[in-house]
């Protein structure tokens, strides 16, 4: 079965950091691009960060480029979102999801993820 489970939300000041973990389990993890989308309250749902199956490519939203650092660890299952400088309009439920097969490398597009895990919030506030 697949299952997809994201942790390390919570609240943070502005200009903290928070780490994100996505645990993978019930697929080809190592053959799955994995991405990370956002929804804030009221607003659409955006493409935040995309990884290629071995990590070779990735790509960032320019609203948080320079910012956020994704990651993965193939042999932990797991991919990573390091989030840095956090700005309060990052407030927002993170979702890990698996791209569809045969939709590119990468995506920022929410509608080419398949799968996707439950949430975690992350709330940047003072």
């Amino acid at each position: 079965q697949l299952r997809l489970v994201e942790s390390g939300g919570g609240l943070v000041q502005p200009g903290g950091s928070l780490r994100l973990s996505c645990a993978a389990s019930g697929f080809p993890f190592d053959n799955s691009a994995i991405g990370w989308l956002r929804q804030a309250p009221g607003k659409e749902r955006e493409g935040v960060s995309s990884i290629s199956s071995k990590g070779g490519i990735t790509t960032y939203a320019d609203s948080v480029k320079g910012r956020f650092t994704i990651s993965r660890d193939n042999a932990k299952n797991t991919v990573y979102l390091q989030m840095n400088s956090l700005k309060p309009e990052d407030t927002a439920v993170y979702y890990c999801a698996v791209l569809g097969y045969g939709l590119g490398v990468t995506s920022l597009v929410g509608d080419d993820y398949e799968y996707w895990g439950q949430g975690t919030q992350v709330t940047v506030s003072s």
